[in-house]
């Protein structure tokens, strides 16, 4: 398999599984299931106060798509195979939710913390298993 299948599948798999321990975790709570969905709908420009599922969905394949490359580009030098992918899955975590959302996205920083991380871990295995 070329390298960019390999990328393409990191992404779509990735970017469609990895939501599934806050999707999980709204479920199993009864909270909402798509919330999380909504709130990154906030991160396009004009949508902050506008969330939606349909602006959450591009803008959770924009940004899949920039961190994957990201991870390959990483890939490329040492490889990350899962439990790597799972360590820059964290570190994406502490940016996204620790430095960006409480400032740029508030309605990101209102979800549950650790069913956030624990979608930001799935992501980064998922892509290191698939790169």
């Amino acid at each position: 398999m070329t390298r960019r299948r390999r990328i393409v599948r990191a992404a779509l798999v990735a970017g469609t599984l990895s939501g599934l321990p806050s999707t999980l975790h709204a479920w199993a709570t009864g909270g909402d299931v798509l919330a999380a969905t909504r709130a990154a709908g906030t991160l396009l420009p004009g949508r902050r106060d506008r969330p939606s599922v349909t602006a959450g969905v591009v803008a959770h394949g924009l940004v899949t798509a920039w961190w994957v490359g990201v991870l390959a580009t990483a890939d490329r030098h040492r490889r990350l195979g899962p439990w790597r992918g799972a360590l820059a899955g964290a570190g994406i975590a502490a940016l996204d939710l620790g430095a960006i959302a409480p400032r740029r996205a508030p309605a990101i920083a209102d979800l549950p913390q650790g069913p956030q991380w624990a979608d930001h871990l799935a992501f980064g295995a998922l892509v290191g298993w698939h790169l």
